[in-house]
């Protein structure tokens, strides 16, 4: 029998694991509040959409993160309180975020997610955090595909100068 074989649910996570798993929840948890105030400065109906499906795949991700670290005893990190829904157009325009601004916010969080699920998934013992982490991996990939063709569709992608 090799070294931690057998059923991985059964098995201890490592110290590595567990803050992945942490690191990634309250990351989960500040992007879901932050969506929450893009969403309310957004004024296109295609970035809200989107903002929309990324607050849901944040509560799902969250609910199974929370209960791997649950099963395995590890206080969960604090989840900061809902956001107030306001109408963009109440918004004075000198305090609000422009659809720009947050579509590219949005893309890199996005890709700094795929980086810390790669990194998760290349430190875990546990092929079931790291199938969980590849799952998310996934997740992101379709959300930045999204993300980069509204951009392109919208004219807000900012591009480095083009090598000819």
């Amino acid at each position: 029998m090799g070294i931690l074989s057998g059923n991985q649910e059964k098995q201890p996570l490592h110290y590595g694991e567990v803050y992945s798993l942490w690191g990634y929840l309250s990351t989960l948890k500040g992007n879901d509040v932050s969506y929450q105030t893009m969403y309310n400065h957004a004024g296109d109906k295609d970035l809200q959409r989107i903002i929309e499906e990324l607050v849901q795949g944040i509560k799902q991700e969250s609910e199974e993160v929370e209960q791997v670290l649950k099963a395995n005893g590890v206080v969960l990190p604090p989840t900061p309180p809902e956001r107030s829904v306001a109408k963009s157009e109440d918004i004075p325009v000198g305090a609000k975020m422009n659809d720009p601004e947050i579509s590219a916010a949005i893309s890199m969080n996005i890709a700094q997610g795929l980086v810390a699920c790669s990194q998760a998934i290349g430190q875990s013992a546990r092929e079931d955090i790291a199938m969980l982490f590849g799952k998310f991996h996934m997740n992101k990939m379709q959300a930045g595909a999204k993300a980069l063709k509204l951009n392109k569709d919208k004219g807000w992608l900012i591009v480095p100068p083009l090598h000819k």
